[in-house]
């Protein structure tokens, strides 16, 4: 077995990588990454130098995978360890670079070891435990790594480390209406009210289209209002516009653009990706405040979408306990991580231990009272009885 690190994903021919992931999920295809580093968005200036590793056989061909890059911070990657790397800075060690096995600037779930049998995702995993240090890695992180992944990597070193998202799961919705009897009286009546403001109060009218569907007026504007909200708190986007017009505008692409319009005006937009059976939604913005806005745009539009197209979960990003209220639920996310100083990796074994009490407790608390579905008759009969 020959290990590689290659510098670029156009080192590696598209069709051989692909193989080695699900075809069900958008963000670890080549096409993908290709675009964040042709782009400009995804590069060592950036912070984030792309080293792929890939394990080779006999024949040369790939037999396992995984997106792999050099940090040289910690942005754009929504699992925070800034306090870990304050901790190596105090006993005099640098944190940076670090190994980032991750989509970046997607926090969404998913497949992070492509392989073409479990004996090459083994291989693979400890590939990454061992090679960290000889590369002049501080540690290495996966985040959010899907639940077989983490089995193998926990089994060749690394730290689990969860948190909570909350996801939309379609239970077989005829329509958006079928869904919201599906919710209590007053978390029914919130969302018909915001979508009251947002439709017929200040006259937003909505559509998906597909990204290979827009025209160059359509893009220009919904990436000004993309970056729009970095720049409203002082920073660049992310994912600049080279990508969008290779990625979002490719024929097939799974990206879909909710659009709020009025007076055929564009006035918010949503940047989704859709996969086999999940919408995810990734960004946002829009021109002019409106109460209520945001919700319609990036949750309840996507929901709809979802539903209209038989999808079974709609993952819309991180953060969110204004999610609960408005039928998203609480799941566990999965990361893991390995750290080059004993004492520093101890450490953290120790903090991630408490911490996945605190997760996992709070997440079933969430889940069991603060649900926005209607009870069943016998628990809420029984509770009124109490």
């Amino acid at each position: 077995m020959q290990i590689r690190y290659h510098h670029a994903i156009g080192e590696i021919p598209a069709a051989q990588w692909d193989a080695l992931f699900d075809t069900g999920y958008p963000f670890t295809r080549h096409a993908f990454l290709a675009a964040l580093e042709d782009s400009g968005s995804v590069t060592a200036e950036t912070g984030w130098e792309p080293e792929h590793l890939v394990l080779y056989d006999d024949a040369g061909v790939p037999c396992a995978a995984a997106p792999h890059y050099r940090k040289h911070h910690s942005y754009g990657e929504f699992v925070f360890d800034f306090q870990w790397a304050d901790a190596a800075h105090r006993i005099g060690c640098s944190y940076y670079p670090k190994g980032v096995s991750a989509i970046p600037f997607t926090p969404s779930g998913g497949p992070r070891l492509g392989a073409r049998d479990a004996a090459s995702k083994t291989q693979l995993a400890q590939a990454l435990h061992q090679t960290g240090a000889q590369r002049g890695l501080s540690s290495q992180h996966i985040l959010f790594a899907q639940a077989e992944d983490a089995s193998a990597l926990g089994e060749a070193g690394f730290l689990l480390r969860e948190d909570v998202q909350f996801h939309f799961r379609n239970r077989g919705y005829a329509n958006f209406d079928d869904y919201l009897a599906a919710l209590s009286s007053a978390k029914r009546k919130k969302i018909r009210r915001e979508r009251r403001r947002v439709q017929e109060e200040a006259g937003v009218r909505f559509r998906v289209a597909r990204g290979d569907a827009l025209d160059d007026a359509a893009w220009a504007r919904i990436y000004a209002l993309y970056a729009h909200t970095y720049h409203v708190r002082g920073q660049s986007p992310y994912l600049r516009e080279g990508f969008w017009q290779q990625y979002g505008r490719a024929a097939g692409t799974p990206v879909r653009v909710i659009l709020g319009e009025r007076d055929a005006e564009i006035v918010a937009c949503a940047l989704c990706v859709q996969g086999a059976d999940t919408l995810y939604g990734r960004h946002w913005g829009c021109s002019e405040e409106i109460h209520s806005l945001h919700f319609e745009t990036c949750y309840y539009q996507g929901i709809s979408y979802c539903i209209d197209q038989g999808l079974a979960r709609f993952d819309a990003g991180t953060q969110g306990g204004h999610k609960l209220m408005r039928g998203f639920e609480p799941v566990l996310t999965y990361s893991l991580h390995w750290l080059a100083e004993p004492r520093l990796h101890e450490a953290v074994a120790d903090f991630l231990q408490r911490e996945r009490a605190v997760i996992e407790s709070g997440r079933e608390r969430l889940a069991a009272e603060h649900s926005a579905y209607r009870q069943p008759e016998s628990e809420a009969a029984g509770a009124n009885a109490r």
